[in-house]
């Protein structure tokens, strides 16, 4: 893994040496795909654009907030901030990285929780005004529209990640095919017809599942709080 870590140093090398202005971009990028606001965001938009999306929207949000906490537990993922310098990488060579405010997070990477976060729950949008686009044009180039800026969106994402150094590049691609794979998946088994009470109920059991998970890990020996 050291031979893939250490790309991944040189890649986020290059990004950083890019012009100046693209250091805001960046990462305002990162920031405003954080998790928290698919939630706070995505749903509310795609609930007053379409209800039945709208849930689908926050119930893929809610399985893949789960469900990347318990890959992370068990696929660990090293930070590149931190592994430059817990790998001796930076006595060895030059490293010519920069920190920023967003850089120091902690606990393990993989698959990365914006990417995978994201791209599942902005599936079932994205499908929609796909349909949509459909019904309105018979153009090609307008039906892809919605998957090409998503496709996009989540390249920009992924591309901030690296440079911030909150994660290396595999870890960015695993999290979007992850995150694609579940929305497909989940898209056409979300609970639209469900009351509130099961989003509640869904959400309280998930928690005291992790708990439970966590708990039964650390009891077996494996430190997934490293």
């Amino acid at each position: 893994m050291d031979a893939l870590h250490t790309a991944g140093i040189r890649f986020a090398e290059a990004l950083q040496s890019g012009p100046p202005w693209l250091e805001k971009f960046w990462i305002s990028v990162t920031s405003l795909a954080d998790p928290k606001c698919v939630f706070t965001v995505c749903f509310p938009l795609a609930y007053f654009l379409d209800r039945k999306v709208g849930v689908s929207v926050l119930w893929i949000g809610l399985v893949s907030e789960w469900l990347n906490v318990v890959l992370k537990w068990f696929l660990f993922g090293e930070r590149p901030f931190w592994w430059i310098h817990e790998s001796g990488l930076a006595s060895k060579e030059p490293v010519a990285l920069h920190q920023f405010p967003v850089s120091c997070e902690t606990g393990p990477g993989d698959p990365s929780g914006h990417c995978m976060i994201t791209g599942a729950a902005l599936w079932p949008l994205v499908t929609a005004l796909t349909a949509l686009a459909s019904r309105r044009s018979g153009s090609l180039a307008v039906k892809l529209t919605p998957f090409g800026a998503y496709a996009l969106l989540l390249l920009a994402v992924g591309l901030s990640r690296v440079f911030v150094l909150a994660h290396f590049p595999h870890q960015v691609v695993g999290g979007i095919l992850a995150g694609a794979a579940l929305g497909w998946g989940l898209q056409a088994r979300a609970p639209v017809a469900r009351a509130p009470g099961f989003f509640v109920a869904a959400a309280l059991a998930l928690l005291l599942g992790s708990l439970a998970l966590h708990s039964l890990v650390i009891a077996a020996g494996v430190d997934i709080d490293w």
